[in-house]
């Protein structure tokens, strides 16, 4: 049987001068990403220690359109051999050799820098004292500039070391002998197993996907992200430009940068594939973008685009700033203002979507649409609906879409879900439940604090509200707000709960100024809330212990039933900011 690949055997410096010229180019089925530092020096001690460090997989095929040089220099001639597999080794290996710019993970461009202490022969990414030690050569990629001299170089470091140490005959021998090895790494050989021109770009990426999943293991999205730098280049770069700029503040121009949530590729990625196809589970999209028909099994370049376009239309729609905004602003208004209160990314990707279908497909007034995705983020943020297994859940959710087309049907099915699942035994069974834990990530804990956030709260014996305290953006050696243990640790552990998870339950926190939290320390709070309640006027009392849970007399409650009934009355506060919310 005739095999789509030959093998070629090539060495570092071949393949360098390859690059060099532009004749090996980098195909749009990866990105110019490179590894961290600490993989690159790993990769070149294997290879001074001799050892193999992988194959590369080309793809033969001259002067296609679309293919990208490896670096950001400008190279001389159309590529001719494309990097399926080992792009990250090959580029990261450039990289060094040529001491040349790349494009890091975060999108910004820099030098890798590697040094190399030729007594000890180890390899290190340089940090400050490294810097300053003589022992090491710093920057190994000018060993191969153009106009390096080994020898002289060699002289250079030795007459350096000189003048803090004393060398040794042998110990110059092994200083030079290293460097001559350093030097020859550029004769390092390589294997690489070049795809025959006849096979399409369809078949490459089905052979990327192949390789990459007997190594990493990649998911559905990988798979659609690969078929997208394959068939819309721009779609992908598109998803990736919006999710740089989401962790970029901007004063010039429209952006999607917020405080809520640094979204990756994949993620915005399912959020068009929902709008699109209305679809959670990925597992049939890779073939749907293919174009294959899964009743028949049968492919199709005419299904292929057409499919393409839905995504096309669909991702313009998820990467609108205005839309990205106005769903940003449903969140907050839900009163998860902050993303460390956010327990699912799922759950907020998952609303966006429903977001976009009401807006973009049902047409919903804007006001009304926001008021629907914040009552619908906080059903599922309290109820942890997208946890155990998210993609099973929505699908059943999309379904439930279907066949309906006016934005009143819409908001009649998202509303009866949402109160199916906050009935009066969620609120005064589970929800009480779900609090007694010490989790200090518990959805229920968060939505507490969004409960404040929306009533308004102070924060505990303070002036300011727990929404001002909270904001983000703000930046402090001391959190602005601290949770603080009204029934303090020692003290428990002093009276005999000496059980972590009871001492740090939820129902024994409470959110306060940090001064605050230092000055309360180990006291009961029969000893520090009298001061405390001197700070309020006539009936703030009343009010501050509703926001923050607190029964009457609590301080002389037996510390398991404070906890049982504080538990009760932060399900009270959580039921309070819903119907605000509702309302």
């Amino acid at each position: 049987m005739a095999t789509l690949f030959k093998e070629v055997n090539y060495n570092l410096a071949s393949l360098i001068q390859q690059i060099d010229l532009g004749l090996i180019g980098l195909p749009d089925i990866q990105r110019p990403f490179v590894w961290k530092d600490i993989k690159v020096r790993d990769l070149f001690d294997s290879m001074y220690k001799g050892y193999p460090v992988g194959y590369f997989l080309f793809w033969a095929n001259a002067n296609i359109e679309g293919t990208k040089g490896i670096g950001t220099v400008a190279k001389q001639k159309h590529p001719s051999l494309l990097i399926v597999d080992g792009q990250q080794r090959l580029t990261s290996l450039y990289a060094v050799i040529k001491g040349q710019e790349v494009i890091r993970e975060n999108y910004e461009k820099a030098n890798i820098i590697i040094s190399f202490n030729p007594l000890e022969e180890k390899f290190e990414i340089p940090d400050a004292t490294i810097r300053k030690n003589p022992r090491y050569f710093q920057n190994i990629s000018k060993v191969w500039r153009p106009d390096a001299d080994i020898f002289e170089i060699t002289d250079e470091f030795i007459e350096r070391l000189s003048l803090v140490k004393e060398l040794e005959k042998e110990e110059i021998k092994k200083i030079r002998k290293s460097f001559n090895n350093l030097k020859n790494l550029e004769n390092y050989p390589f294997s690489a197993l070049e795809l025959s021109s006849e096979i399409d770009e369809e078949q490459v990426a089905d052979v990327f996907v192949r390789i990459n999943s007997q190594g990493k293991k990649l998911n559905q999205a990988d798979f659609i992200l690969t078929l997208m730098s394959v068939f819309w280049e721009d779609g992908r770069r598109g998803l990736e430009e919006f999710c740089r700029l989401c962790r970029l503040p901007s004063k010039e121009s429209a952006s999607p940068f917020n405080y809520l949530i640094d979204p990756d590729p994949d993620q915005m990625l399912r959020v068009g594939v929902g709008l699109a196809f209305r679809r959670a589970r990925l597992q049939y999209v890779y073939s749907i973008l293919r174009g294959k028909d899964l009743d028949t099994g049968e492919f199709s370049t005419d299904r292929r685009a057409l499919q393409f376009g839905k995504l096309q239309e669909a991702q313009s729609k998820v990467l609108n700033v205005v839309n990205w905004h106005e769903f940003i602003k449903a969140i907050k208004q839900a009163g998860f203002a902050r993303k460390d209160y956010i327990s699912s990314s799922n759950n907020l990707l998952y609303s966006y979507i429903f977001f976009l279908i009401g807006r973009e497909d049902f047409k919903m007034d804007l006001y009304e649409l926001k008021n629907l995705i914040a009552k619908w983020f906080f059903m599922s943020s309290i109820t942890q609906r997208y946890t155990g297994s998210p993609e099973t859940v929505m699908e059943i959710d999309l379904a439930k879409l279907r066949g309906f087309e006016t934005a009143a049907e819409f908001k009649q099915i998202l509303e009866s879900i949402i109160e199916a699942q906050l009935t009066d035994d969620f609120w005064e069974i589970r929800l009480p439940l779900d609090l007694a834990t010490s989790s200090s990530t518990s959805p229920s804990l968060y939505g507490f604090y969004a409960a404040q956030y929306v009533l308004g709260a102070l924060g505990l014996f303070s002036k300011l509200k727990t929404s001002d305290l909270l904001q983000e953006g703000l930046r402090s050696k001391k959190s602005a707000l601290e949770r603080h243990h009204l029934f303090p640790k020692s003290w428990l552990e002093k009276n005999g709960f000496t059980d972590q998870t009871v001492r740090n339950q939820i129902a024994n926190y409470a959110l306060v100024e940090w001064s605050d939290n230092i000055n309360i320390s180990a006291k009961h709070p029969r000893e520090y809330l009298p001061s405390y309640l001197e700070r309020l006027k006539s009936g703030e009392k009343q009010q501050l212990y509703y926001w923050h849970a607190l029964p009457e007399e609590w301080e002389e409650m037996v510390y398991l039933d404070f906890l049982e009934e504080r538990r009760k009355l932060i399900a009270k506060v959580i039921r309070d900011a819903y119907f605000v919310i509702k309302n």
